[in-house]
């Protein structure tokens, strides 16, 4: 398996060097909303540390990731007042990962509204503004 690269898109988040949306932050952990969103509320849960994938990840800190993962979700079907939702992770091209980065897909939904195609259109920044303002808000409080 490739090793971990630390120039990927959510790396350069971390560190400060690409802008996001975003809705939590621990020590361990930041959750931001995802720019092509496949529902409203759409959010990437992602650890501080150098993992690749599932595969790579020591197993403190992925289940600081999932208890993480599992508050964004709770939070988001009171938000988004969805009707349920879908929480991926994929691992390696031949699963569909693309960002080579462990993360998980928290996607709001609503019954009979299908999700659009993953990366296929950009969200207006007000209205991704607005849903991460939304939710950091409900996270606090």
């Amino acid at each position: 398996m490739p090793s971990y690269d630390s120039n990927n898109v959510f790396a350069k988040i971390l560190r400060g060097e690409f802008p996001a949306y975003k809705v939590y932050e621990d020590d361990k952990t930041l959750a931001f909303l995802d720019i092509m969103p496949q529902a409203p509320g759409h959010t990437l849960v992602v650890p501080k540390s150098a993992a690749r994938n599932i595969l790579d990840i020591a197993p403190d800190d992925l289940a600081d990731l999932i208890k993480v993962t599992q508050k964004i979700a709770r939070t988001a079907i009171k938000v988004f007042a969805a009707d349920g939702l879908n929480v991926f992770q994929f691992n390696e091209p031949a699963a569909g990962q693309t960002v080579f980065h462990l993360h998980f897909h928290v996607i709001p939904r609503k019954e009979g509204v299908p999700l659009k195609p993953p990366a296929s259109v950009k969200e207006d920044p007000a209205v991704l503004s607005e849903q991460a303002t939304r939710l950091a808000a409900a996270l606090k409080g």
